[in-house]
């Protein structure tokens, strides 16, 4: 007779949900496409936005900005990842990535900037530490 399972499975890969936005599995949120919002957007650990956002996005967190995702306004967060479009300036105080297939219209400063060879980014970006010393003289 077998035994019936007392744990649970193991964790599983995200798989694409029905609308085409990958599911998060970590501690955070999904704003999936067919989604439309006006204002600003805040939150705290993370979120995936693959959806239509015309406003400011403002956080301490993760970004993930999905393939369907287009963002009219200025980002300002920890980190973001960006797989959509975006037409606004980028600020991220550790790191910024442009995936390819991306288009970017704004200026980026971030500490650390990737940016695929395919990605589309139209702006100037700044690339400094937060805490930038006088660079030693010769």
């Amino acid at each position: 007779m077998p035994m019936a399972a007392t744990q649970p499975p193991p964790p599983v890969k995200p798989e694409p949900a029905p609308n085409g936005a990958a599911e998060v599995s970590r501690a955070g949120g999904t704003l999936s496409s067919g989604v439309s919002i006006k204002g600003t957007v805040k939150f705290q650990k993370e979120l995936l936005i693959d959806c239509e956002v015309e406003g400011k996005i403002d956080s301490n967190g993760r970004l993930t900005v999905g393939k369907q995702a287009r963002i009219k306004g200025d980002i300002k967060t920890r980190s973001v990842i960006v797989d959509g479009t975006v037409d606004g300036n980028i600020t991220a105080a550790e790191r910024c990535e442009l995936r390819a297939g991306c288009t970017v219209n704004g200026d980026i400063e971030a500490p650390r900037l990737v940016v695929d060879e395919a990605a589309s980014f139209v702006g100037s970006a700044k690339i400094a530490t937060q805490k930038s010393a006088p660079a030693p003289t010769a």
